[in-house]
């Protein structure tokens, strides 16, 4: 049985949703704001699972206390890297400590030929799994698109 029937990455919250809207992303991003959180956006074309530090597009948004301003950072970067993975992370400071407390995909490539599992047989009976992205085959800033 296939635990994730559409194929698509499913990484921070909202991973098994449809696409959000802007208007949608819009309302997160309020709510994340009314809980006192710094917003921050985020992209790569290297979207493995243990790849946690994507490249951050311009500085976290420590001061801003509308989501307007929050969405004309993504869609600058919407517009700089159209075929890239994008992702906004809410950052909460309450404890004196930078962690994040919201994270989701608000930009995906058109296609994602997502990941291979390759096995390998070891001494003994023992087996090792390593996961490896198809898009990686090709270079850096070219795995998507045409």
């Amino acid at each position: 049985m296939m635990s994730n029937p559409t194929g698509r990455l499913t990484q921070g919250q909202f991973s098994f949703l449809p696409d959000l809207s802007d208007a949608e992303i819009g309302l997160q991003i309020d709510h994340g704001l009314r809980q006192g959180h710094a917003w921050s956006v985020e992209y790569t074309d290297d979207p493995h699972p243990r790849n946690t530090y994507w490249e951050m597009f311009g500085m976290p948004m420590f001061d801003l206390r509308d989501a307007a301003g929050v969405m004309l950072e993504l869609q600058a970067c919407r517009q700089a890297f159209p075929n890239h993975y994008i992702r906004l992370l809410a950052f909460d400071a309450t404890r004196g400590v930078e962690s994040i407390a919201m994270c989701f995909i608000v930009n995906r490539p058109a296609r994602e030929p997502g990941f291979m599992l390759e096995r390998q047989e070891l001494q003994g009976r023992s087996l090792r799994y390593t996961t490896r992205g198809y898009a990686v085959q090709r270079p850096e800033g070219r795995r998507y698109g045409d």
